[in-house]
């Protein structure tokens, strides 16, 4: 082949399989901010849900509480709850990442193999496919 040739022929790049360890330290600090604020709202939604109105000023005022005050209440509580279990799914989300991170398997696609864009994992630190993996299982699902 003589050299003008060899010029325009392109080696393919080699995809790379796996972020390096300086990128999963970015994405270690991203998932620890969000994992520290997600503690911190759990905590405040348990300590709603547990609160049962007792030891509270409530007690020492004369109050004549209707059983619609008492249904709006339950449903707040209720509300609270979900929001909690959510919560706590997220945590169990976000560490089960920091293990993937400590692994070296973090950011790739559990369908595909493929890397998950860093724009992806930077909003959503815990996905664990790509967003056409996503788009495909869901159309499975819909069949």
């Amino acid at each position: 082949m003589s050299e003008d040739l060899k010029e325009n022929v392109q080696t393919p790049e080699v995809e790379k399989t796996r972020y390096s360890d300086e990128e999963l330290a970015e994405f270690k600090v991203i998932i620890n901010d969000k994992l520290e604020k997600a503690r911190t709202e759990y905590n405040t939604l348990r300590k709603v849900i547990m609160h049962n109105g007792s030891n509270d000023i409530e007690d020492t005022t004369p109050s004549f509480k209707t059983v619609e005050d008492d249904g709006a209440y339950q449903l707040f509580k209720e509300e609270a709850s979900q929001l909690a279990q959510r919560q706590y799914k997220f945590i169990q989300n976000l560490e089960a990442a920091l293990v993937r991170i400590e692994n070296k398997t973090y950011g790739v696609c559990r369908v595909t193999g493929k890397l998950i864009p860093k724009e992806r994992l930077r909003l959503v630190p815990h996905a664990t496919l790509t967003v056409e993996a996503k788009e495909m299982l869901a159309k499975k699902g819909r069949n």
